[in-house]
Parts: structure tokens; C-alpha cells; sequence
């Protein structure tokens, strides 16, 4: 797996995930599960790889794997 989430792309999922996921502790309704969506950007911040970019073809990183490899 070639990253494929650029440094910015990536605090802007992280901020958004931290942000979802504490929804789970401050809502007091049982829509706070939904917080859980929070997982999603996350791990796609952390691990710098989105599943849907690749199906998309679509780089945020701004380096050219293709000409490196």
C-alpha cells in the first residue's frame, strides 16, 4: 500500500476523527454511536492510505509513486 493522503489531507482527517469519536463520551443520546463514523478518518489519517482514494485514483500526496518505483 503506496500512501496515498497528503500531510494535509491527513491532519484534517485526524482533527475530524478525534473530533467524531468524542461525540461518543459528550452526547448523552443514543446517537452518540454514531461517533464511531470518527474510526473511518482516523485510520485513514494515521495510516496515510484512504481505500476510496485508491479506487478513485485520486493522490493528495503531491509525489509521483509511479515515477519513483
Amino acid at each position: 500500500m503506496k500512501p496515498n493522503v497528503g500531510n494535509t489531507d491527513r491532519i484534517i482527517r485526524i482533527i475530524v476523527g478525534v473530533a467524531l469519536l468524542s461525540a461518543v463520551f459528550l452526547v448523552d443520546s443514543n446517537a452518540r454511536w454514531l461517533g464511531l463514523i470518527g474510526l473511518v478518518p482516523l485510520a485513514t489519517g494515521l495510516i496515510r492510505w484512504c481505500p476510496a482514494y485508491a479506487l478513485l485514483g485520486t493522490d493528495t500526496c503531491g509525489v509521483d509513486h509511479r515515477k519513483a518505483a
